[in-house]
């Protein structure tokens, strides 16, 4: 390439003079077009030019985007038109200036460049001085993926990598498929000024500090290269004369271009440096851009001077390939008007074009007043018309439309209706149809509201746009969880949902979020210890709260708009849509505006904010201000009322002290002939209306008469806050609002000697280059618009807010967007200040000083209030929680709480059924929160709940949900109630505290919890076992039940939901996944659980069954949690004694109780005969399984002077304990209703091995009141065999011989003590399982006593119902773990280890209904004492010798053969001289068993005893 011949061939000045960009500057960009013979030249207010060849003749020119966003960066080139790229925005236009599409996104901030990728002219990648990279489909014109970067980029260009040049001097190598960084090479110290790039050679030029970093970079003096294919810098080329601009030669693969500031131009050879070409060029000023056409054989350059140069060789340029000229326009028509004016009368009207109005014509009709004419036809269904016959003259056939023949059909309304946004598909639905992989499903799950990408013009529309209107939430089978907000939303701003009362209030809460002064008010007055119910000023800081940390699309202000209807004044003050007067949502906004106002600076008067720091900053203030200055600075404006009678000049002072400004409109002068109307601007409407001047009549105290008075407002403040409602009432006041621009968004405020001065504009601009006066400069924050719409849809409000405002950095400020409920989009400022007469007027407009912009104050959460963390807000009520330790307990960002809440219904459902019969949901069923428990998550005192609170609720209730939630009306009566009752106001805000200290809320199902209770949890607090315990691809989320029952071997939730309780499960299945996750066997354990629950439909089995089931005992009756011991005093303790040993624990009590003989010693708490454990723990549940911890009721024996109400819910509920272990041979105990809960041995045979499972006292069927039973309590018959073992010894000295069946004495007698002894062993066992747990073996329990009916039971109907309920049941293993392995002894952690039994030999005696059932006992069963009972599903028997567990019901008649016997395995055996009379003796032994129970208690071992030892049954176990 020869450089000598170069020359400069061609020069165009542009931006020039006449050109409306030529004072913003020199070109901005410039590159040569790869198609055709074009040179592209960009300015830098956003305009585009192209011209053709050597001589640069205009083709072209075009604006790209609005001025304001800056200059035009780069252009890209492919076969459809060119590519341009703005600092906010990408678009695409042909090169004839027809647009094609346009981008604007908002994580377009700050683009600097662009490049193609790997899919070469069919994708882009656009990236600048910002932390994301976007990539966009250049087919379909839309951002298809969003990339964070930690650089922020200058250049982009694509070779075999994509190089892309940070601002910091380094060079990134990205991969053009997955755009991560390959390599990272630091070209030069300060910036890069260009960069090229060729197949295997990367060029840049750049500047570096040449001393420190404190003097400015300077150009260095060579070129840096970089080797592609082998990775590696190569030695750079030096350039003496400073490198400003570098190109690779597109054919000379190794030769670059490279050009300084003055114009010199050198060609280099990168591998022979030294062979270079010189060329000088002499531009009149500085080069600042420079570019290579696609031959080599054109080079441009471009000044600071508006000029940009051609040079190249005369005889040989050309751009391009092929170097075809674009096709040009037609050259314009001469014209057809005829040179005689007279000739017009014959001349079309059509041929006369007309001329260009800078100004609105009068012709141009305003859109309130045009009125449609006709109606389109109406739209026939295809469906309908492929059943229609054809005929000559139409279509025939049966009327499936169901309307009426020729009946009117309103086609405008029906078109006009479709002006909505389509409702979305439910996030089920989406769900679905992902799981099936079509395209068409995949493309449904990312659809998205977001389909109007320039929205500069939607307010000029005659009617409201789609965005604007009213969007309704849809419902489904799932409630409002299902519907899909993020399609209305994908901006980080989240919405506010509409579905509640008083929801028109939303617009207003997101300009005040909005506005960081308000936001900071309220959040330092949120973090105090005020309790005050209601407050408004704290619940604008939860709500404010809740936008700020708000992950998702929307939040809800449902506490906020609850708290307003209990609010003093506010039925008054027409606020509440539901009783106020005038239900215009614009009266209603104006009227919350000023009540709010009010409301919150008394408030803030009421409780020094956290911290002051931003006031004092903000205003200068050398001490912390009070409260009552603050609030006079902030919202107060200072002013005072001159009122001047006309008459006899007497004026009379009064202090005139506002929150909220009306704007007052001058009068319209009528217009003088040849006279200019005057224009009224924003100020003047301003200063009018905050001066308020006017003539009214009034009394004058001074004339003592009705006078005209003068009145004016004398002002000595303005606020930092100036709230303003627009008071529009006339058609003149829409049509100043309607003018373009009118709403400054800035405006400066003059107070001086009680006057005000407002300026905006130049003239504001004017007044701050003087600096004369103390003016304050107002920012606009944002908007509540009214949109008007016509029946039948309803007016409604939306807001447009600046939320650049509001942000940390100052580097974009207009960042305006829509909110329109939950609906968020970006707008541009244009729209957010054009208003429209038709449809769209501004209500209440929000100013705040512009020094406070972008300015927060985080001292609130630094310095948050936790008392009321600590604070017992009712030292009397039933204490089921223990308050947190001040010096230990220390709540912070790591601190592991679990949680769980009860709800109650306030409202149903609201439904609308329309004509044709369809239901649809106006308002979903509104709860609300009832119950909140909190439990330490960790330390020592893991599990104990340390909030457990019931809230006052003051609406009113429909339906408690006791089933699901356990609250009764008494627990929520402020006068009944002996639970920890508190505000609303009080709960939640233990529960924010615990959310800004960082707490990590664990619990299961939390979203619907969080969404209840109105707060916001960020995700990275959230713990979710719901969650946690999910498989990905099943998108199904498992029960706390069955998750408890399958992992825990836990039976929860079998009547109703105790917070407590199910919070403590969520914390053990934590603990559980984090035992799977540390032995790597989660996911093996995830595989089982789905597969063991697609198997019983994810519904754990509850263990009742059969026939108790039927009779109505299928699942413990439900008791509240019981109450943790009073300080000072400790647990109760249950312990056996027998005849010769004594064990006695001494505890804080009222009342011992001691038996003697084989019975047992009981000593309770405070109150009554009970039995704690050390924490709080939850109502009776069965436990499943075997192994592991599990609860079991203690058992006691009541005595007369000790009633069976001392054992209720209040003293027994606190005998439940935990026990570590396994529990086996059928022990049974009191519950907390004061019933007996019997083991299998009691009763009939439970469900599980071991006698695990614990089920209630098998009754008959019916209810309690016509069922006339006593509650079967536990018989201790060490007593009864020593009377037995008494009357044998008499019989004997009597001569007479022992009945047929019937043991020796001294048999019966060793037998006693050997399995005393064995009692003294179980009792030792149970007690170092803990205090508060005794047991007793069901040897010593007698069978339950003969039912005592109301009614008449005949023998056989009798007999029927015992068999019923006493008959065993078939077993069968719930999961793999729990069958037993054949391993005697115990397991390394000391649990005995079982072994598992084979099928049970059964032998029946032919004389009676016992059924007899002969079992080995394994080593480790006699571990614990207990027989092993299995159940069978038939009578066949056989027999083998051992020791037995007896089965059996009543025998109906006596016994034929005194030869035949039966054995048991129990304590002792009974004489069948027993049965002999056992249908008399039942019929005794319901009252004697009681006496007999009292004379064992009690310690009386005689006469009492001896009867009842007579009188009794044998003991046999069910």
């Amino acid at each position: 390439m020869d450089s000598r011949d170069w020359t400069q061939l061609g020069c165009v000045a542009y931006p020039s003079p006449i050109h409306p960009d030529y004072h913003a500057g020199p070109a901005s960009t410039i590159a040569f077009d790869n198609q055709d013979e074009l040179l592209w030249i960009g300015t830098q207010k956003g305009f585009a030019a192209s011209f053709i060849g050597r001589e640069l003749k205009r083709f072209t020119a075009f604006r790209i985007h609005p001025e304001t966003d800056g200059p035009l960066r780069q252009f890209l080139f492919v076969d459809k038109g060119v590519i341009f790229l703005g600092s906010r925005s990408v678009y695409m236009a042909a090169r004839s200036g027809v647009p094609i599409w346009s981008i604007r996104h908002e994580s377009m901030q700050d683009l600097r460049a662009m490049s193609f990728t790997s899919k070469g002219t069919s994708e882009i990648l656009v990236a600048g001085w910002q932390n994301k990279m976007l990539v966009i489909d250049v087919n379909k014109g839309e951002v298809v993926k969003e990339l964070p970067t930690q650089d922020q980029y200058s250049f982009l260009k694509m070779s075999r990598y994509i190089c892309a040049a940070t601002n910091k001097g380094t060079v990134n190598i990205l991969d053009p498929i997955t755009f991560t960084i390959k390599k990272q090479w630091q070209a030069h110290g300060a910036f890069i000024n260009d960069l090229d790039t060729s197949n295997d050679f990367i060029v840049t030029c750049g500047g570096s500090h040449r001393q420190t970093h404190n003097t400015p970079a300077i150009l260095d003096p060579y070129v840096k290269v970089f080797d592609l294919k082998n990775m590696s810098a190569m030695n750079p080329v030096p350039f003496a004369p400073l490198a400003a601009h570098v190109r690779m030669h597109p054919r000379m693969l190794t030769t670059a271009i490279v050009v300084n500031q003055a114009g010199q131009i050198h060609v280099t050879d990168l591998l022979n440096p030294s062979n270079s070409q010189v060329c000088y060029t002499q531009p009149q000023g500085v080069v600042l851009h420079f570019d290579v056409s696609r031959t080599g054989e054109g080079k441009a350059l471009a000044d600071n001077k508006h000029n940009t140069y051609i040079w190249g060789s005369p005889n040989k340029i050309q751009f391009t390939e092929i170097g075809i000229p674009p096709r040009l326009p037609d050259p314009p028509q001469p014209s057809l008007l005829p040179p005689d004016p007279d000739m017009l009368d014959d001349l079309p009207l059509s041929r006369i074009g007309l001329p260009y109005y800078r100004e609105q014509l009068f012709s141009a009709l305003p859109p309130d007043i045009i009125s449609d004419v006709g109606a389109p036809p109406q739209q026939v269904d295809q469906n309908i018309l492929s059943t229609l016959t054809k005929t000559e003259w139409g279509y025939i056939g049966p009327n499936k439309t169901g309307m009426q023949r020729n009946q009117y059909i309103d086609t405008r309304s029906t078109l006009k209706t479709c002006n909505t946004i389509r409702a979305p598909k439910f996030l089920s639905e989406k769900a679905r149809e992902s799981q099936t992989g079509s395209e068409d499903n995949a493309f449904a799950t990312t659809e998205t509201a977001m389909t109007t990408p320039n929205n500069d013009h939607w307010s000029l529309r005659p009617e409201a746009p789609p965005e604007y209107r009213i969007c309704e939430i849809k419902y489904s089978k799932f409630g409002v969880d299902d519907f899909d907000f993020g399609f209305f939303n994908n901006t980080q701003y989240p919405g506010l949902e509409n579905n509640i009362t008083n929801s028109y209030a939303n617009s207003l809460l997101q300009v005040m979020h909005y506005t960081p002064l308000l936001r900071n008010m309220a959040l330092q007055h949120a973090a105090t210890a005020c309790l005050a119910d209601p407050c408004l000023l704290c619940e604008l800081g939860y709500v404010f709260d809740m936008l700020q940390k708000g992950e998702g699309p929307s939040c809800h202000a449902t506490n906020m708009l609850r708290a307003l209807n209990h609010t003093s004044n506010a039925s008054v003050s027409g606020v509440l849509e539901d009783i106020a007067k005038d239900k215009n949502p614009s009266t209603l906004v104006k009227n919350l505006t000023m009540f709010l106002f009010d409301k919150i600076s008394q408030d803030y008067k009421g409780t020094p904010p956290i911290s002051t720091e931003l006031e004092r900053t903000l205003f200068k203030l050398n001490q912390p201000p009070n409260p009552h200055d603050l609030v006079k600075r902030l919202l107060e404006t200072d002013a005072r009322y001159q009122i001047k009678c006309m008459h006899c000049q007497h004026v009379s002072p009064r202090t005139a002290t506002t929150f909220v400004n009306k704007l007052c409109y001058p009068a319209a002068k009528p217009n003088m002939r040849g006279m200019k109307s005057q224009r009224i601007t924003f100020s003047q409407v301003l200063k009018a209306g905050l001066e308020n001047e006017a003539v009214n009549k009034g009394y004058c105290t001074k004339c003592q008469r009705y006078q005209n008075l003068d009145q004016r407002k004398i002002i000595f403040n303005i606020p930092a806050v100036l709230a303003l409602c627009t008071e529009i009432t006339t058609a003149e006041h829409r049509k100043l609002w309607s003018t373009p621009g009118w709403l400054p968004e800035e405006i400066g405020i003059i107070v001086d000697q009680g006057h005000v001065y407002c300026y905006e504009g130049d003239d504001l601009k004017l007044h701050l280059n003087r600096g004369i006066h103390n003016i304050t400069v107002y920012s606009l924050v944002g908007t509540v618009v009214s949109v008007e719409t016509k029946s039948p849809q309803k007016s409604h409000l939306v807001a447009t807010v600046n939320v650049g405002r509001a942000e940390p950095e100052s580097k974009d400020q207009d960042r305006w967007h829509l909110f329109n409920d939950f609906s968020v989009r970006s707008i541009s400022k244009v729209e957010a200040l054009t208003f429209n007469a038709a449809w769209k007027m501004p209500v209440v407009v929000m100013f705040q000083v512009k020094a406070a912009n972008h300015r927060f104050n985080m001292d609130w959460k630094t310095r948050l209030d936790t008392s009321v963390l600590f604070r017992d807000n009712n030292p009397h009520a039933l204490k089921t929680y223990e308050l947190l330790d001040r010096e230990t307990e220390i709540p912070g960002s790591e601190t592991v709480i679990a949680i769980d809440t009860e709800f109650i219904r306030l409202k149903e459902r609201e439904i609308h059924i329309d004509e044709d019969g369809k239901s649809k949901t106006i308002r979903p069923i509104s709860h609300a929160i009832a119950r909140a428990s909190v439990v330490r998550g960790q330390g020592s005192r893991e599990g104990v709940a340390f909030i457990d609170d019931y809230i006052h609720i003051q609406e009113t209730i429909v339906d408690y949900l006791t089933e699901w939630s356990g609250i009764t009306p008494t627990d929520l009566d402020p006068i009944n109630s002996q639970r920890n009752l508190v505000s609303p106001k009080t709960a939640y805000k233990k529960l924010w505290v615990l959310v800004n200290l960082g707490c990590k809320f664990l619990g299961h199902g939390l979203s619907q919890d969080f969404r209840v209770i109105n707060i916001q949890v960020p995700r990275n607090q959230v713990i979710d076992t719901s969650i946690i315990f999910m498989k990905p691809p099943s998108q199904r989320k498992i029960s706390l039940a069955f998750l408890a029952w399958y992992l825990l071997k836990e039976d929860i939730q079998q009547n109703t939901h105790d917070s407590i309780e199910d919070a403590q499960t969520a914390l053990k299945l934590y603990r559980k996944y984090e035992e799977f996750m540390a032995n790597g066997s989660f996911h093996d354990v995830l595989e089982a659980l789905y597969k063991k629950g697609k198997t019983l439909n994810f519904k754990p089995p509850r263990i009742s069954t059969g026939a108790a089931k039927d009779a109505g005992f299928g699942a413990v009756h439900r008791v509240g949690t019981p109450p943790v011991p009073a300080p000072g005093t400790t647990e109760g303790t249950f312990e056996i004694s027998s005849s010769t040993t004594t064990t006695t624990t001494t505890t804080t009590t009222t009342t011992t109780t001691t038996t003697t003989g084989g019975a047992l010693s009981a000593t309770g708490g405070v109150g009554s005969a009970s039995a704690s454990s050390s924490m709080p723990s939850t109502p009776v549940r069965k436990p499943i399984g075997l192994g592991g911890p599990f609860t079991v009721a203690g058992i006691v024996k009541p005595s007369p002077a000790t009633s069976l109400d001392n054992f209720g819910a209040v003293a027994a509920g606190t005998g439940i304990t935990t026990a570590a272990g396994t529990m086996g041979g059928g022990y049974g105990g009191y519950g907390t209703d004061g019933a007996y809960w019997g083991g299998p041995n009691d009763m009939a045979p439970t469900s599980m091995m071991g006698g695990s499972a614990f089920v209630p006292a098998k009754l008959p069927p019916g209810p309690p009141e016509a069922r006339g039973f006593i509650p079967y309590r536990p018989q201790v018959l060490a007593a009864e065999r020593e009377a037995a073992a008494a009357t044998a010894t008499a019989s004997n000295d009597n001569g007479s011989s022992p009945a047929v069946g019937e043991k020796p004495v001294d048999e019966e007698l060793e037998e006693q003590k050997k399995w005393q002894k064995l009692e003294q062993e179980v009792s030792a066992s149970r007690a170092a399982v803990g205090s508060g747990y005794s047991c007793i073996p069901a040897a010593q329990i007698s069978p339950p006593p003969p039912f005592v009916a109301r009614e008449e039971f005949d023998d056989d109907e009798l007999r029927r119902q015992q068999e019923e309920l006493f008959a065993p049941e078939l077993f069968t293993l719930d999961f793999e773990q729990d069958r037993l392995e054949a391993a005697p002894g115990c397991d390394e952690e000391g649990s005995p280890v079982f072994q598992e039994l084979t099928s049970p030999a059964i032998e029946v005696d032919d004389d009676s209904n016992y059924l007899v059932v002969i079992e080995e006992m394994s080593s480790a069963v006699k571990q614990l004492s207990s027989p092993v009972v299995k159940e069978v599903a038939s009578s066949s028997v056989s027999s083998s010798s051992s020791p037995a567990a007896v089965v059996g019901g009543e025998e109906e008649e006596k016994q034929k053969d005194e030869d035949s016997s039966f054995s048991t395995v129990e304590k002792g055996a009974s004489s069948s001289s027993f049965a002999e009379g056992q249908r008399e003796q039942e019929e005794e032994e319901d009252s004697s068993s009681s006496a007999a129970a009292a004379a064992a208690v009690d310690g009386d071992g005689g006469e009492q005893q001896k009867q009842r030892d007579q009188s009794s049954t044998p003991a046999v176990a069910p």
